[in-house]
Order: C-alpha cells, then sequence, then structure tokens
C-alpha cells in the first residue's frame, strides 16, 4: 500500500472532525490499509500534533456536558472510542460541576419544581440515568439531598 495515499486518508478523516488515535485506526483499518502502516502514520500525526487524544477529550466532554450528557455516558463513550482511563478520567475532572449541570437538565425537562411525589422523583432520576449521571449528581438534582429542604416521606 501506498504510505502517502494512507497519509492522505488520514487527514481527509481528520479535516472533517476531530479523532481519537484508536478510533482513527479502526476507521482506517476498516478501509482497507494495513494495522502496521496505520498505527506508524497515527502515531507520526499524534507526534506532529495534528492527532491528540488530549484535546480530543477535553473538546468531547465539553461537547457533550453542553448537551446535557452526564460524566458516566461520557466516560462510557470516551472508552469505547479506545481513550485511556487516565485521560477520560482527566477530562471528566476538567469538565463542568456535574452536579448544577445535573441540575439545569431536570430543570429543563420538568421545570423548576422539585418533584413532590415519589413516582416523579423516580421519573426524573431514570430520565437523569438515562443522560449518564451519577446516583449522588441524580439526588442532589431531584432533590434528595439535605440541603434541598425537601423531607422525604
Amino acid at each position: 500500500m501506498d504510505p502517502a495515499a494512507l497519509r492522505s486518508a488520514a487527514i481527509a478523516l481528520l479535516a472533517r472532525r476531530d479523532f481519537a488515535s484508536g478510533e482513527l485506526c479502526e476507521r482506517l483499518t476498516r478501509q482497507g490499509f494495513d494495522a502496521g502502516a496505520v498505527q506508524a502514520v497515527v502515531s507520526e500525526l499524534a507526534r506532529q500534533g495534528i492527532l491528540n487524544d488530549e484535546r480530543y477529550a477535553h473538546n468531547y466532554v465539553a461537547y457533550h456536558a453542553g448537551r446535557g450528557q452526564g460524566p458516566v455516558r461520557i466516560a462510557a463513550e470516551l472508552r469505547r472510542h479506545g481513550l485511556p482511563a487516565a485521560l477520560i478520567e482527566a477530562a471528566l475532572a476538567a469538565g463542568p460541576d456535574w452536579r448544577a449541570l445535573a441540575g439545569q437538565v431536570r430543570r429543563a425537562r420538568f421545570g423548576p419544581q422539585l418533584p413532590s411525589s415519589w413516582a416523579q422523583k423516580a421519573r426524573q432520576a431514570r430520565f437523569l440515568q438515562y443522560r449518564g449521571f451519577s446516583s449522588d449528581h441524580i439526588r442532589a438534582a431531584a432533590g434528595s439531598e439535605p440541603d434541598t429542604g425537601l423531607v422525604d416521606p
């Protein structure tokens, strides 16, 4: 295979959007390029700074948090893209205040009132869980935390 064709295919993919290294390797291998040559080209692009997994992780967290997704869901997607756990944790730690985001997402979907019944609380918790928030974030957003003033019956 022609190394110049492989490099230009990688650059063409990166021109459309940012990729994680593992994701780019997989995409190029599926296009029929040799796995060893793909790894060499991806390593070269990373060395040149064209491909950066840390930048990718931070941008991914910022974008998906802005869409109202929580850290559990975002971390699962980043793992699926082949990023190492340390990079994922660093990007999530640099992300927004997840408790506040869970509250914003809950208010946007259900309004400003805290849930008044267990059925409403369960429904809102399921929604936030689907969006990828942890149980601590959900409790804070749905009003089960001691500082929210909601008395559990």
